[in-house]
């Protein structure tokens, strides 16, 4: 009888995977995604067969919309997804360029060589998308990948894994350079967040307290994202129609997003007459509108905030307003409230803008645009693995190069350390 694996086994097998990877040329691993692109366009209907029963069953589960909705796959999220695929292969390969060269006085050629950064732990819930995102991103920059995927999942991922390990081995790299481990427990989980010796780092992408498990009980480096409490503060004088639309849209385009807008801070200045317009556009959005005392005059069909309403991350059609006197209280604000996110201004002047944009802790902050743009595809990264709120070693969407580290690389001509 054949001994069951153990998972430290199958990890260390993996781990095995990263030479090939490593030295795998960006031709290659372009050929392993376009193959993954094709796989998935050609299985659509027994993806979104599989996907009708995991939505199926997570309906029967009275898993919350927001959940059900990034769990969600289509023809039309699909075929984005393909696209995806197809825009990461045509991008510059982000390994093998030597940075920052330059020959020292003592004739010493120093530079810094971009390479892979290992093995990476990628724990998701929901989004199947996601699952095919991160391996295209972890096989172009030469990384090899564990996915965890979400239990809701399971039946999308477990109808995917086949396509990932296809296009690999039809390219020539190792199959389990991308490993699903659907199966595994809430003790497998633990085990897995102990093996530093084989993983290099954790990405857990979901709700909060998944990714606070993933952080209390790693001792592997995570990248974390807790939760995105983004504001968007109204500035004296603001352009009112175009506040209106940014706000809106950073609200009602996708209300259970990370980069949804949750708290709308504005200028007390400008209450009387940009209030009405906001109040009125979110009611008929069918958005929800708790504010402060100060506000609710201004906003017909509002209700009181709650003190808890400040801070929290609603993922759904809900928003919390408050007025502040000025730029200094909106920034304080956001020191208090804010997730670490995505914060925005809206604003006509130049000198406020710039305050805010070195003031403002997030790994992004825009200046009158949406919050819904911090995205790696809308900020030119091409695609992205997550967003992370913490400042080692990326801040903000994770793109292809988040995804690589630099060794430095020297040459010399006998030189010694005197």
């Amino acid at each position: 009888m054949t001994k069951k694996k153990s998972l430290s086994d199958t990890v260390a097998q993996i781990a095995q995977t990263l030479p090939a990877l490593g030295a795998s040329s960006g031709l290659i691993r372009n050929q392993a995604l376009r193959g993954l692109a094709e796989l998935i366009e050609r299985s659509q209907v027994e993806l979104l067969k599989a996907n009708e029963e995991d939505l199926s069953q997570a309906r029967k589960n009275k898993l919350p919309e927001a959940l059900i909705d990034r769990l969600a796959l289509s023809q039309t999220r699909l075929s984005q997804l393909v696209a995806g695929l197809r825009e990461t292969a045509s991008l510059p390969d982000p390994l093998g360029a030597i940075e920052d060269y330059q020959t020292l006085p003592s004739g010493l050629s120093v530079g810094r060589l971009r390479i892979p950064l290992g093995l990476i732990a990628f724990i998701c819930e929901a989004r199947p998308g996601a699952v095919a995102e991160a391996a295209a991103m972890a096989l172009k920059s030469g990384n090899a990948i564990i996915v965890k995927p979400g239990k809701e999942a399971k039946a999308t991922t477990t109808a995917l894994a086949p396509l990932l390990a296809e296009a690999l081995e039809s390219a020539g790299l190792p199959g389990m350079a991308v490993t699903l481990l659907p199966e595994l427990t809430h003790d497998g989980l633990k085990e897995l967040l102990s093996l530093n010796q084989y993983i290099d780092l954790v990405i857990p992408r979901g709700g909060e307290n998944l990714i606070r498990f993933v952080d209390e009980n790693s001792r592997i480096p995570v990248l974390r994202h807790f939760k995105g409490v983004c504001h968007m503060y109204v500035d004296e004088g603001a352009d009112h129609q175009m506040a209106l639309e940014l706000a809106v849209n950073a609200k009602v385009n996708r209300p259970g997003t990370c980069n949804a807008l949750e708290c709308l801070l504005v200028h007390q200045k400008e209450a009387s007459k940009f209030l009405p317009l906001v109040g009125a556009a979110m009611i008929s959005q069918g958005v929800k509108i708790v504010s402060c005392s100060e506000a609710l005059p201004y906003l017909p069909g509002a209700t009181k905030a709650k003190p808890d309403d400040f801070g929290r991350e609603f993922l759904g059609p809900k928003i919390a307003v408050q007025l502040v006197a000025d730029l200094d209280e909106a920034l304080a604000h956001i020191r208090k409230y804010g997730s670490r996110h995505t914060e925005a201004i809206v604003t006509r002047d130049h000198k406020r803008a710039q305050i805010f944009l070195k003031n403002a802790d997030a790994g992004c902050v825009l200046v009158n645009a949406s919050t819904r743009l911090n995205d790696g595809g809308c900020l030119g990264l091409g695609a992205e693995i997550g967003i992370s709120t913490t400042k080692l070693h990326a801040y903000g969407p994770m793109g292809l190069r988040e995804l690589t580290t630099t060794k430095f690389v020297v040459q010399g001509d006998g030189h010694l350390r005197h």
